[in-house]
């Protein structure tokens, strides 16, 4: 793991009384009475836009929580290309593996907070606290359908399908879609970081969303921002060209 990172000047306690993605991160399962237990093995890192948190085959000793800014994973190939194989966002997981070495790097995309803890504290608290290992055994399970998720995206999709349903998963993950209204997605990763994990070009993300935008199927008021302004036309959209 890359030393070139900052230590959070907050306390634990005050981290995680005033965390706004609790909820969503394993530490959902530790009683609020029973915070004082990671007190003792978790450490707060601050990364910079670009800086590396860990590359492909470093030991695996820490784990971390995302609680905040986004991280890219991905996989070098022998020729140097790169595979984005996920985004992470606040509240997620980080950094757990079978091996003792990590299967992919993780980079910051923007500024980026992880809570961190050792391996070893990880299975201490586990075998301690049954329910933070239910939980996360359902994060494990969230992580495996994305995964699948993007497996079908990456071998049977088109770039119009591929790039739609890209934003639906994003908007499923940060909104309650039920209501069939308007969303709009925050997109903090780069055209090229999105035409890696699609398994595209550079170009086609490009002409693809520029195309979607004049089909009305989206709205692009920033490079950072989509706005999904009939979600049934684009789930619609998604499912056959």
């Amino acid at each position: 793991m890359t030393d070139a990172h900052n230590h959070s000047s907050r306390s634990l306690s005050q981290a995680c009384e005033l965390c706004s993605v609790r909820h969503r991160a394993m530490c959902a399962a530790v009683d609020f009475e029973r915070l004082g237990e990671l007190e003792k093995i978790v450490s707060h890192r601050q990364f910079a836009p670009g800086q590396l948190i860990f590359e492909e085959s470093d030991p695996a000793d820490y784990v971390f929580n995302v609680s905040n800014g986004d991280v890219r994973l991905y996989k070098l190939l022998a020729d140097g290309r790169r595979q984005i194989t996920g985004f992470l966002r606040p509240g997620d997981f980080l950094g757990l593996v079978k091996q003792e070495a990590y299967a992919y790097g993780a980079e910051a995309i923007d500024a980026v907070e992880l809570c961190c803890m050792r391996i070893v504290d990880l299975e201490r608290l586990l075998r301690e606290l049954p329910a933070v290992r239910d939980r996360l055994l359902d994060m494990s399970r969230d992580e495996l359908a994305a995964a699948q998720e993007q497996m079908l995206l990456l071998g049977r999709k088109s770039a119009r399908e591929k790039v739609l349903s890209f934003l639906l998963m994003r908007a499923r993950n940060e909104h309650d879609l039920d209501g069939g209204e308007a969303v709009t997605l925050d997109l903090p990763m780069s055209r090229s970081d999105i035409a890696d994990y699609l398994g595209l070009t550079i170009e086609t993300v490009s002409r693809t969303f520029t195309s979607l935008k004049e089909e009305g199927l989206i709205d692009l008021p920033s490079a950072q921002h989509v706005v999904l302004p009939d979600i049934d036309a684009a789930e619609a959209a998604a499912s056959a060209d």
